[in-house]
């Protein structure tokens, strides 16, 4: 009798599949950095929480760039705080008058 097994991953197509998910991970610790920027000034309500859970994903994926992942993070969270700031000074979420 021939017995037949499931076919496996090889260690190559293993090794490519971890390295496409540690750059999508990296990408994505960057792109939180990029997007809580200019939260801090305009959209702190779209980029804010954008930011914040890019980052959450980034760092759950395993980026190598944990500390940018992390700034993404606090920019996201500093984009709220400017936004609560905001509608509780000014009680409307507009910035103009």
């Amino acid at each position: 009798m021939t017995q037949v097994s499931a076919p496996t991953k090889s260690t190559a197509s293993i090794t490519t599949s971890t390295k496409h998910s540690t750059r999508e991970a990296d990408n994505l610790a960057v792109a939180s950095f990029i997007l809580g920027l200019p939260g801090l000034l305009v959209g702190n309500i779209f980029l804010g929480p954008t930011a914040i859970v890019m980052a959450a994903l980034a760092l759950l994926r395993g980026t190598a760039r944990q500390g940018r992942a992390w700034f993404g993070m606090i920019l996201g969270l500093a984009d709220l705080v400017v936004l609560a700031t905001l509608v509780s000074l000014d009680q409307t979420i507009s910035w103009s008058h």
